[in-house]
């Protein structure tokens, strides 16, 4: 018999159901749904992934990906799924996104309720100049999933220019993973250039779009619905409370002293054990939190230009700078000098 309970153990980052729910109604509408495998795969039945605020694992979630690709034999199935736009499969932030007054508000709450659709993602957003970039960072390179990204950006050109603003044009793209066989889709989709293999996957469209009205919205809608959303963000944010203070702590000592347990933890007026535990039962391991740190600092200093790279190793607690560049081609997969020729340029 089937689990029903699809809620992941403290460790597994989650993903919105309703992102699995719509590649599940993909594969049925292109008659390669095979309902056991994938309830087996899913370790769910398919019900359980109809309510509103469901969730489950993203490693389960990828998972399917892969599978989809290999049922239909279309490497590029996310793209091909983005395409397909149903009000009914938007999910939660989906229809806070499509009810708020204009585009600015509504991409401002899609990035601040995106760890709602994934966990394993970072979305951040900032305006130079007249562009504005949208860009998402995986939390490891175990988390980066090819299809999942090509479905991400698909849809949400292709929600945005059916919901609001047909002609809606994306400047440039840049994709984290390496070029595919099927480039001439990316082309035909976003109507962009796009590059490959960058140390993070982003979009950039120009400020004026931002103040464009959504037509159609439903101010009702949007307060009950945001109502909801809210109420799940704060349950994971409580969830996550723990872990935010300590990532505070290990952020502020960085450059001023070893970043060790036992301080941190005397900091907090615990022992050890006690640092070990709390931060376990938020999915995270000490060492791993102090890298996470590390990496994210270090991806924004590197970006701009107010230090030097020797600089930015001992702000990151580096005893020199060969130590620093391996740990950050270990990140990134570039050395900090080719990061930042590539990134410098749109820094603010």
């Amino acid at each position: 018999m089937l689990p029903t309970d699809t809620a992941a153990t403290p460790t597994d980052p989650q993903v919105a159901a309703s992102g699995t729910l719509a590649l599940v109604h993909y594969l049925r509408e292109l008659g390669r749904l095979e309902v056991a495998e994938i309830q087996a795969l899913l370790e769910c039945s398919l019900d359980d992934l109809k309510a509103p605020d469901q969730r489950l694992p993203a490693d389960r979630h990828y998972q399917l990906w892969a599978y989809a690709e290999r049922i239909t034999g279309d490497p590029a199935v996310g793209l091909h799924a983005g395409e397909v736009v149903d009000p009914e499969r938007m999910g939660l932030v989906g229809h806070v996104f499509f009810n708020c007054d204009t585009l600015g508000e509504a991409v401002t709450q899609y990035v601040r309720l995106h760890r709602l659709i994934n966990e394993s993602v970072r979305l951040s957003l900032e305006q130079i100049g007249d562009q504005v970039l949208l860009t998402w960072q995986a939390d490891s390179n175990a988390h980066y999933c090819r299809q999942d990204m090509d479905r991400t950006l698909s849809a949400a050109l292709s929600r945005t220019r059916h919901f609001i603003h047909p002609a809606f044009v994306i400047e440039w793209a840049e994709l984290a993973h390496p070029e595919p066989g099927y480039t001439g889709e990316y082309e035909r989709i976003l109507g962009c250039p796009v590059t490959f293999g960058a140390p993070a996957t982003r979009i950039a469209f120009h400020c004026d779009y931002l103040r464009h009205p959504i037509p159609r919205r439903s101010p009702y809608v949007y307060s009950a619905v945001l109502k909801q959303v809210n109420s799940v963000l704060a349950r994971l944010q409580t969830q996550r409370a723990f872990s935010r203070k300590v990532r505070r702590m290990i952020s502020r000592q960085m450059a001023t002293e070893r970043i060790d347990a036992d301080s941190l933890a005397k900091q907090c007026h615990m022992s050890r054990q006690t640092l070990y535990r709390r931060l376990k039962k938020e999915g995270l391991g000490f060492h791993e939190l102090v890298e996470q740190v590390r990496k994210d600092k270090a991806l924004r200093y590197v970006a701009g230009d107010r230090y030097a790279l020797g600089e930015i190793a001992f702000l990151l607690g580096f005893s020199e700078l060969s130590a620093f560049s391996r740990a950050f081609k270990r990140w990134t997969g570039v050395a900090p000098a080719q990061y930042r020729a590539q990134n410098q340029h749109q820094e603010p």
